[in-house]
């Protein structure tokens, strides 16, 4: 969906389009219309393709009959993914180790912003605010999911969340309310990642999120906020329900709006995040305290997700918001050209 929005979009008097797929299974495929295809379920008519990991060869290739042909070469990958793979830095890396243009997030951004643990960590040493949270590990749940339950409860009264440490879009979070929704929850977080996040629960907590675009020097959008349609902001919630609500500008006084604009930056910032994130926070409506709760290194980029819409509301229309996207990723190619990757000593 974000992919086909951003197609939409992209100027083709001033873009040559290359349309790349990727299976379920991980491999990469091009042609004419690779999404139609992907959609039609009508992938044969592709041809695999692969961006091998050689700076001396930057270009797309494709193969045939067991051969490496050049395809096309590319200025700017863009990628559109969510989740493990894709927004997780390993893409990201893939980039990198060619030597091409990318847009979005770092590799250093997309993983340290993917890997919930780690994020947490990250943002307290930086003086930012979170919530109470433990790591456990699968192996953990598997040898002894009576003392890690235990560990748990230690963390705070419930409601508590678990989620799988590395993923997205809320696959895998299970609001617990009781001993046995935990263990409950932790087996279902366990089939997703070897790590899970076992967090205190606020109680009917305002969502608030900003979006964040720039490299070195990072803007912010105005807020808004999301008024989910389910128990809490969930997969369904997102996805399937269709009933959630968003209220852009989020409702906050000057102050709080100023906190989660200062916030949302040095967030960014701290993680050497780069072109794009949207920054979820949690507010406290008993306490007032607001809580930095994640940032999505590629948000949800449909004409209706809160990343564009954010920036529609402060004066970046979708089309240009693209555009400059594409133009911080080659800024940011620009300045990585700038660093020597070769020791040379002096004479």
């Amino acid at each position: 969906m974000s992919a086909r929005s951003v197609l939409s979009v992209l100027d083709r008097n001033k873009y040559d389009v290359v349309e790349i797929g990727i299976t379920h299974e991980g491999a990469w495929l091009t042609g004419q219309d690779a999404l139609a295809a992907f959609e039609q379920g009508q992938t044969e008519t592709l041809l695999p393709a692969s961006l091998l990991p050689d700076p001396s060869r930057p270009d797309l290739y494709v193969i045939r009959n067991n051969n490496f042909e050049k395809y096309t070469a590319v200025d700017v990958y863009f990628p559109v993914l969510h989740g493990t793979y894709g927004e997780d830095g390993t893409i990201q890396g893939l980039f990198e180790m060619a030597d091409v243009a990318y847009v979005g997030g770092s590799v250093i951004g997309s993983s340290v912003g993917m890997e919930k643990g780690v994020f947490k960590d990250v943002m307290s040493a930086n003086g930012l605010p979170v919530i109470e949270s433990i790591v456990v590990l699968r192996s953990e749940i598997e040898k002894d999911i009576e003392s890690v339950v235990k560990r748990a409860e230690s963390v705070s009264g419930y409601p508590l969340f678990v989620k799988p440490a590395n993923l997205g879009s809320s696959v895998g979070v299970t609001k617990c309310s009781s001993r046995s929704d935990i263990a409950e929850g932790l087996m279902e977080a366990a089939q997703y990642d070897r790590r899970i996040l076992i967090e205190r629960g606020v109680p009917n907590p305002r969502e608030i999120e900003i979006s964040v675009l720039g490299n070195d020097e990072p803007q912010v959008s105005v807020p808004g906020e999301i008024i989910p349609g389910a128990d809490f902001y969930s997969y369904d919630a997102k996805y399937v329900l269709g009933n959630s609500e968003l209220r852009i500008p989020a409702p906050l006084s000057d102050f709080q709006t100023e906190q989660v604009k200062d916030i949302a930056r040095r967030a960014f910032k701290a993680v050497d995040c780069c072109g794009m994130a949207r920054v979820d926070f949690l507010l406290d409506p008993q306490t007032g305290e607001i809580f930095l709760n994640e940032i999505n290194t590629i948000p949800g980029f449909t004409r209706i997700s809160m990343y564009p819409k954010l920036w529609e509301a402060s004066g970046l229309s979708y089309p240009a918001l693209v555009d400059r996207l594409i133009e911080l990723a080659v800024e940011r190619k620009a300045e990585r050209d700038r660093s020597v990757h070769q020791y040379r000593r002096n004479a």
